[in-house]
This record gives structure tokens, C-alpha cells and sequence, in this order.
């Protein structure tokens, strides 16, 4: 089954909104600057609001370790993803300090991208156009995987399944594609999780 990460959730009705359509993974953007960051209050507001059954994923942009490590030691977050500049020995360093699974998010424009990602030491590898752009990538180049992957980038509820029928990804991960005037919603979560889940029963 493909997962479902539904990314950027700013306020604790988002987590509301995820617990009702029930995706395998919530988004918390946790490095200041972007339009979805949110403060650690209100993380941890969103976190108490979002079912046990949902692990929240702490979103981090060249963060420091011992900033990622206090989300997780407060169980803000179960798993990391790194939307920066870190390297292999980033991940090393934090993995000696937080036992949480590491994501990695790649922009991807070329085949080398493709390649760099495929060798990353990360547990999973995220391949995105950019930093919550809504925009995509070419495709094609994901003939070159050779990995379990998330892809996102310009997903919607009206492309998803198209995508995943044609390129088989582990996840799908959206943000921009489930708002409506910059806000998350619930109709269109809930699409993009059906749209999702539909594919999997016709495929």
C-alpha cells in the first residue's frame, strides 16, 4: 500500500482534519522562515491533537542536532525528516543522539540528483521539486531509482493516482495540494487519501 504523508499542518484543527481521513503520517514544519513553520507551542498543540496512531514527522531546514533531539525527546515528533543542506555525517551525528527514523528530502532536476539520493544513509529518501513550491520534477528521471521512495511535488487529489499507477512510489507526500487559500482542507484531504487509496484498489 502506498503511504500517505499529508505535510504542513499549522494548527491543531489540521491535525483534526488528518485524524478524520487517517494518513499514515502528519507534517510539522520545525524550522523558522517558511510559511508553514509553526512555533514549538503550537507543535506540541498540534502533536496532542493528532491521534497515537499517526506519527507526526518534525520537518527540519538545516536545523541543529540538539534542537531536532528536543522535538523528539518530547515526543512531539516520531520521525525526522532533513530538508537541508545535511550530509552523510549529519545523519551519523544525529543518529548517535536521536533514536527517531531519518527522512532525507532531495531536490531533484537531474539524473545525478536521482543517483545522490538513491546512495543516501538516511533510512528514507524523500524526492521533492523543492521547499513546499507546489511545483514538479521530471518525472522520467525516476526511472533511475533504484529504492523505496516519497515522492512529492505537485501532487493533488486529481493527479495522485496517475502518478502512483505510472511510477510505484512507497509514499506520496503533499502540502499545497490539500489547501485552499494557504489553509489546510478537510475536502481536500480527504480526496487525496481516497484518491490514493482508490488507485490501490484498481491497481
Amino acid at each position: 500500500m502506498t503511504k500517505i504523508k499529508l505535510c504542513g499542518m499549522m494548527r491543531p484543527e489540521d491535525a483534526a482534519a488528518c485524524n478524520t481521513v487517517c494518513p499514515d503520517f502528519a507534517g510539522i514544519i520545525l524550522s523558522a522562515g517558511f510559511r508553514r513553520s509553526v512555533t514549538r507551542e503550537t507543535a506540541m498543540a498540534i502533536r496532542k491533537a493528532l491521534s497515537d496512531r499517526i506519527p507526526a514527522v518534525g520537518v527540519f531546514v538545516n536545523a541543529q542536532i540538539t534542537e531536532i533531539a528536543d522535538f523528539a525527546e518530547r515526543g512531539i515528533i516520531q520521525l525526522v525528516q532533513l530538508h537541508g543542506d545535511e550530509d552523510a555525517a549529519f545523519i551519523r551525528e544525529l543518529r548517535m543522539v536521536c533514536k527517531l527514523p531519518i527522512m532525507k528530502a532531495y531536490t531533484i532536476r537531474t539524473e545525478a540528483d536521482v543517483q545522490t539520493a538513491m546512495c543516501s544513509d538516511a533510512d528514507m529518501v524523500l524526492l521533492d521539486a523543492g521547499t513546499g513550491t507546489g511545483s514538479t520534477f521530471d518525472h522520467t528521471l525516476l526511472a533511475g531509482c533504484t529504492r523505496p521512495y516519497f515522492l512529492a511535488g505537485g501532487l493533488t487529489p486529481e493527479n495522485a493516482a496517475a502518478v502512483i499507477a505510472q511510477y510505484h512510489p512507497y509514499g506520496v507526500d503533499t502540502s499545497s495540494g490539500i489547501e485552499t487559500d494557504g489553509q489546510k482542507d478537510i475536502s481536500k484531504m480527504r480526496a487525496f487519501t481516497t484518491a490514493v487509496r482508490q488507485c490501490e484498489r484498481t491497481g
